[in-house]
């Protein structure tokens, strides 16, 4: 009986170890960010098929663009693993606090992830691969490496990223250009900022003490609002837009517009009522702005 008991404590052992292993690699390689840029990329996809991709497409695109997003992802823990010890943020990643064993092998992994995706896409999809690699190369070698540490506008840059996952998307069915495609690209790039800014007056003590030079540290938390107000009247009227796509039509735009509408009150609670509360709410509204946005997109697109 004894045998028995020990048996079971030790499978269940080896079950919490390896559900600890699988969340120190989803730190690491940002799964929660992967996840959203493929869901961007994905109406990307719909957007330019102007109906329901063909799976082998959305498999290519899922598993390129996963690996691609990942690679990226892990490659800038790796570079920023010493401001991230700084910050409360942060602090628990698996690079900082150790708990990945020989991190050498973390940048190695993370290019293959990223160059192995565009050298394949390379031979069958060379505008999917551009659009690959811009993003990783955006991200990590534009925003990573240059921008962050230097100007309070880093992130506006940085939004570019997920713009390359939209185009990513709708390079997959054949049609980059697609302007529905383009027109969410611009959605991506405006809503990065106002979604981040959101999350920095949150964090910005974090990034006071890490001295990376983020608009919510030098500006007060009114006029960061304003800041941000700009990009959530372009992040608007960039979804609304895509309402003109006669597949998306009225079954869009009335639940956009209301969600809209939510976004610039929460906004403009920031600006009347500073607070790192009402910055907080802006953050979570945004996050789920963007998820209804893509949803509404692939739900209308195929069933119409």
């Amino acid at each position: 009986m004894s045998e028995t008991i020990s048996s079971v404590d030790r499978n269940a052992e080896k079950d919490v170890t390896r559900l600890s292993q699988w969340r120190l690699l989803s730190v690491l390689f940002k799964t929660r960010v992967v996840g959203l840029l493929l869901l961007a990329a994905i109406g990307g996809a719909f957007l330019a098929e102007n109906g329901v991709p063909d799976w082998q497409n959305l498999v290519i695109l899922l598993v390129a663009g996963g690996l691609s997003a990942s690679g990226s992802g892990a490659l800038n823990e790796y570079i920023e693993k010493d401001s991230d010890a700084l910050m409360s943020r942060t602090r628990l990643r698996p690079l900082v606090v150790g708990t990945i064993e020989h991190p050498g092998w973390v940048p190695y992994v993370s290019v293959l992830m990223i160059a192995v995706p565009c050298l394949v896409m390379l031979q069958s999809n060379r505008p999917m691969a551009f659009f690959l690699f811009l993003g990783a190369f955006i991200y990590v070698g534009i925003y990573t490496f240059w921008l962050k540490s230097r100007t309070i506008l880093n992130i506006v840059v940085g939004g570019a990223a997920g713009s390359a996952a939209v185009l990513s998307g709708s390079a997959a069915i054949g049609v980059w250009n697609d302007p529905g495609a383009l027109v969410m690209a611009a959605l991506l790039f405006s809503w990065t900022p106002m979604h981040f800014w959101s999350l920095a007056i949150v964090c910005r003590d974090d990034y006071m003490m890490s001295d990376i030079p983020m608009l919510p540290v030098y500006l007060s938390i009114r006029q960061s609002g304003y800041w941000i107000m700009l990009h959530t009247i372009i992040t608007g009227l960039a979804a609304l837009s895509l309402g003109v796509i006669p597949i998306l039509g009225w079954f869009y735009f009335v639940p956009v517009l209301v969600m809209t509408l939510i976004l610039v009150i929460q906004n403009t609670r920031l600006i009347l009522y500073p607070s790192v509360s009402e910055a907080r709410k802006l953050f979570h509204t945004s996050n789920i702005y963007l998820a209804v946005i893509i949803l509404l997109i692939c739900i209308n697109i195929s069933l119409a």
